[in-house]
């Protein structure tokens, strides 16, 4: 009797160890199969977070290169129409051309505010403000009613200022976009002196980007 409860009791324990081990090895299961899916998911969200970064890196980089594009070519029609006011040879195609190059800095612009950083954003608002002025102290001086510091010589040397902005904007795109600065300084043009009066402001404009 003694060795059939010994027997039965012994049967018992193997059978709760069985039962007791297989609820712990789908336990262990169950906890290794969660810490796997947690690590596949984390590497999930950092190649996602890298390929973000990569996208934004990239409209940026684009979105920098269009504005700083229009902003040369808004700079040198600025000059190219300073120049035809001096020579008092003003037409609707000379107009019209100046007028063009103000829509698409407008234009790209907008768009580039859409994704540069809070340092750039500023840069490009300065920009513009300048770039707006300078115009608008051309077309006083074009009509006949320039500002008390609006007359050519004047507006010719303050090239030199936006020739000043650009670099500093130049400046912290490449630093948004980690650039570094090993690369050599361009040259600035000489102080008050953008272009001359002995040939066409076209062929002097001092070298951007």
């Amino acid at each position: 009797m003694e060795s059939a409860l010994i027997g039965l009791a012994a049967a018992v324990v193997g059978v709760t160890g069985t039962l007791i081990a297989s609820v712990l090895s789908q336990r262990l299961t169950a906890r290794v199969q969660s810490e796997q899916f947690a690590r596949q998911q984390q590497v999930a969200e950092g190649q996602w977070l890298r390929e973000q970064q990569v996208v934004e890196l990239t409209r940026r980089r684009e979105a920098y290169k269009s504005v700083n594009a229009s902003f040369r070519r808004y700079r040198t029609q600025l000059m190219n129409f300073l120049w035809t006011v001096h020579k008092d040879a003003v037409t609707a195609e000379a107009r019209e051309v100046v007028e063009e190059a103000r829509r698409d800095h407008h234009s790209v612009f907008a768009e580039a505010q859409l994704v540069a950083s809070g340092e750039v954003l500023a840069e490009l608002n300065d920009m513009t403000k300048v770039l707006s002025e300078t115009y608008r102290r051309i077309m006083c001086l074009e009509e006949g009613n320039p500002d008390p510091n609006g007359s050519f010589e004047e507006i010719r040397t303050d090239f030199g200022r936006l020739w000043r902005q650009w670099e500093r904007m130049l400046g912290a795109m490449r630093a948004d976009l980690g650039a570094g600065s090993d690369a050599p300084a361009l040259p600035s043009p000489p102080a008050g002196r953008p272009f001359t009066l002995d040939g066409p402001p076209s062929a002097q404009v001092a070298p951007g980007p």
